[in-house]
């Protein structure tokens, strides 16, 4: 499961001699990848207190993928892992309590929280499928345009539009507090009427400030659907609820992932899909 960023990551290994059993080896390092490339070393323990079982502790710095490369001599054995942390802004339409609280999980319970919080991420990702951002987040976009009186952006709505730059040398750089902004739909025009030259790289914060009871309803199901279905024995449902998630039709694009009940809560706010 995903780490947090500036929380401490507990990377292990094991170190199996060419027969397969446990062994301490001679030398243990561990090298961790960033996304943008650079590496770290966190340091090992060597000798590790149970035979062949290694680890070593890594603060996330940045978000994003990184890899994680064990490498052993006397024996030769390595290893290679993935690890993954969350960017700071919260990806989750519902926090961990309101989450649990649906998943009728008691909030004494810690046990699970982790995949909690990965099929809450989840539910929230098939919600922005449909209507767009609804977590604030800052969107980054380059439109390849010559000229145009209008520039459409990929992820509405529109919370605030914070630059708009040229790609090239050279290239029209606009104020924004002379462009107009259509929040819902992401149409950018100059309010003198003039076009916009482009390329350009386009800046802005979107997602919603207010999010509709509609829209966390939706989500509240699509989070139980997800949940329910990797728990087919187990305890969490909610009433009258399996007999929903069998009869749900299949949605374009997504199959059987979407409830339809949840779309149909979606439809007063759905603008097209929301993510690319």
């Amino acid at each position: 499961m995903p780490f947090d960023l500036g929380v401490t990551a507990r990377l292990t290994a094991e170190c199996r001699d060419p027969g397969g059993t446990l062994t301490n080896a001679a030398t243990a390092a561990v090298t961790v990848t960033l996304p943008d490339g650079t590496t770290a070393a966190p340091a090992v323990t060597n000798p590790p207190e149970v035979t062949g079982k290694y680890l070593a502790d890594y603060i996330t710095e940045q978000p994003g993928r990184h890899t994680v490369r064990w490498v052993f001599t006397g024996p030769a054995h390595a290893y290679t892992d993935v690890l993954d942390v969350r960017p700071e802004e919260s990806p989750a339409i519902l926090s961990l309590r309101d989450a649990k609280d649906h998943l009728n999980i008691s909030q004494a319970v810690h046990d699970e929280d982790d995949e909690v919080r990965f099929w809450n991420n989840a539910a929230t990702t098939a919600v922005e499928y449909f209507i767009g951002p609804v977590v604030p987040r800052t969107v980054v976009e380059d439109h390849a345009v010559g000229e145009t009186l209008a520039l459409a952006l990929r992820r509405p709505p529109v919370l605030e539009l914070l630059t708009v730059a040229p790609l090239l040398d050279g290239g029209t750089s606009y104020d924004v507090d002379r462009l107009n902004v259509d929040n819902p739909v992401g149409i950018v025009t100059r309010k003198d009427g003039g076009v916009l030259r482009g390329p350009l790289r386009v800046t802005y914060r979107a997602g919603r400030l207010i999010v509709a009871e509609n829209i966390s309803g939706a989500d509240r199901i699509i989070l139980q659907h997800l949940w329910a279905t990797q728990r087919p024995t187990r305890s969490g449902g909610l009433p009258g609820a399996r007999d929903d998630f069998l009869v749900t039709e299949p949605i374009p694009g997504l199959g059987y992932a979407i409830p339809n009940r949840a779309v149909q809560l979606l439809n007063p706010d759905d603008q097209g899909p929301g993510i690319a």
